[in-house]
């Protein structure tokens, strides 16, 4: 039996009405950042070509006012994703509300290519791009990079400065010094005022950070990394070093891409699930099946548990949660106020089974 009402009944100004008043705030790490406890992945936000699934910016920029006005203050983006259009969409979303710098968490990444010539390089592989259309330095953690990214991304979203500039991943490439020296230079000229992580090896994090504590530069507030119900290999060791570090734990697909929010035989319903698909494995669908038996006893949508038991996890501060409709704002929002007893955590996490690692490419 499910328990969630079809998306033709739900509608913005209900959701934002219902919810208005009751979002929570955490502290991001150790650090004085209060974030909404739900992060609106910004992802999903762009342009077609870089996805079927992506919603354009005429439909998006209602969905991130209504995330607004129901108390989500903490937007994630980078400047990958759509190749920049992401960012632009965010940008015209703080100016076209009005949405306040001084209330908001704005939070981007760097590392990939932001292509020139985006209808040449759809799909090119990194090589052909360095080589072919010039851009060797247009990706990585160089110093560089870093700079020039930092520059692209400002202008992209339109604003002042970057609360939360993350790296999209480690670089084997660069000197870990030169990375976190400009890491900090950035913070200390203005334009950014945090610094964090995203999906790489804990060893890699860890040293990262403690280069810059060796030679006293800002150290990284958060780690995004991929964890979900269904994806629990970095409980082995990035969760305890970000505990360690008093870093906080802001998970990228909380919800596995959608596949925990709706029972297995219903994966390839929507154009993101045919994605997702063709990447889920047998434990994806194990623990989507107890989840859906935990949401059936608990009378709640499957998106609510499944985003329930991540926040469970106190080195959790922000699951980031992609918003499609009024349905799946709902779903966030309410979540947050979910407890799962002792009872349907364990018949959540008997169905899982380790898995090979993901979310480091």
């Amino acid at each position: 039996m499910s328990h969630v009402r079809p998306k033709e009944s739900y509608n913005l100004e209900d959701v934002v009405k219902d919810n208005k008043g009751k979002m929570e705030y955490a502290y991001l790490g150790k650090s004085g950042l209060r974030v909404s406890k739900i992060c609106l992945g910004m992802m999903s936000y762009g342009d077609k070509r870089w996805g079927e699934w992506i919603i354009e910016e005429e439909e998006s920029l209602p969905l991130i006012k209504a995330a607004y006005d129901a108390g989500i203050n903490f937007f994630d983006t980078a400047d990958i994703y759509s190749n920049g259009v992401s960012e632009v969409i965010t940008g015209k979303a703080i100016k076209k509300y009005n949405l306040p710098r001084n209330e908001i968490v704005v939070a981007t990444k760097l590392f990939g290519t932001v292509a020139r010539d985006w209808e040449k390089c759809i799909g090119v592989d990194k090589d052909v791009l360095e080589k072919e259309y010039h851009h060797a330095n247009n990706n990585g953690l160089s110093r560089k990079h870093i700079f020039d990214a930092v520059d692209a991304s400002l202008k992209r979203l339109d604003v002042d400065y970057i609360d939360l500039l993350q790296i999209h991943r480690a670089d084997p490439h660069v000197p870990y010094e030169e990375t976190m020296r400009a890491l900090h230079d950035v913070v200390q000229s203005g334009k950014v005022r945090y610094i964090g992580g995203s999906s790489m090896w804990a060893w890699q994090f860890m040293e990262y950070n403690m280069v810059a504590r060796l030679h006293g530069w800002t150290e990284f507030i958060s780690m995004q990394n991929f964890y979900a119900a269904s994806y629990r290999n970095e409980e082995q060791e990035m969760l305890p070093c970000c505990k360690k570090l008093g870093v906080g734990v802001i998970p990228w697909s909380p919800l596995a891409g959608g596949l925990l929010t709706r029972p297995p035989k219903e994966f390839g319903e929507t154009s993101r699930g045919k994605q997702k698909i063709s990447q889920a494995q047998q434990c994806d669908t194990d623990v989507a099946g107890a989840i859906e038996k935990v949401a059936n006893r608990l009378q709640l949508p499957m998106a609510q548990v499944a985003c329930a038991w991540v926040l469970k996890n106190p080195v959790v501060t922000a699951p980031i949660i992609g918003i499609s409709n009024a349905r799946s704002l709902d779903d966030a929002l309410r979540a947050i106020h979910v407890k799962l007893s002792d009872e349907d955590i364990k018949e959540i996490e008997d169905a899982y089974t380790v898995r090979p690692n993901q979310g480091f490419s």
